[in-house]
């Protein structure tokens, strides 16, 4: 049997996975300030008014951390693979959308693993360009994500796209 050039093989989209709400990281933030000014006020009292500022630096840094993460939570990472092309798209939360297509033939996959933590990068290289997938994935997402590429790679490689008729 061919294989359809449009039905794909593997369709994914990645998104980077947040643990807590936008609500919730900003209730983290309140309470943190919150003890950060009951610490300080000892400190205050006693004439060492300039620890109080580090404590504000503290929340200040941790309310950074959280915008910067709520920020790249709206970054989307899609892959599709037909046959006849693999294609990357990704998707910042504000900027431009960048493209990469590859046909799957010329596709190779790298992956640098690291003993302790398992698959830390996957690279998906043709001719002479690289482009590294999945960086927002933990290592046992990579580790599945690479299963399924790999696997729908070999696919897109094993058959012919056409079947060719020789019956009269």
């Amino acid at each position: 049997m061919a294989l359809d050039p449009d039905h794909p093989l593997l369709s994914v989209t990645l998104r980077p996975h947040r643990s807590l709400t936008p609500q919730g990281l900003w209730l983290v933030v309140i309470c943190v300030g919150l003890a950060s000014l009951v610490a300080a006020i000892p400190f205050v009292v006693m004439g060492f008014w300039p620890v109080a500022g580090f404590y504000g630096l503290d929340v200040a840094l941790l309310a950074f951390a959280f915008r910067a993460s709520l920020h790249s939570a709206g970054e989307t990472e899609e892959l599709a693979l037909t046959p006849v092309e693999l294609h990357i798209r990704r998707k910042p939360r504000n900027g431009a959308i960048e493209e990469w297509r590859f046909n799957p033939l010329w596709t190779r996959l790298h992956i640098d693993r690291h003993e302790e933590f398992g698959i830390s990068k996957i690279t998906v290289r043709s001719r002479g360009t690289s482009l590294l997938i999945g960086q927002s994935l933990g290592p046992d997402d990579k580790q599945k994500l690479y299963s399924a590429l790999s696997s729908a790679l070999g696919q897109a490689k094993a058959g012919p796209i056409f079947a060719l008729d020789t019956r009269n």
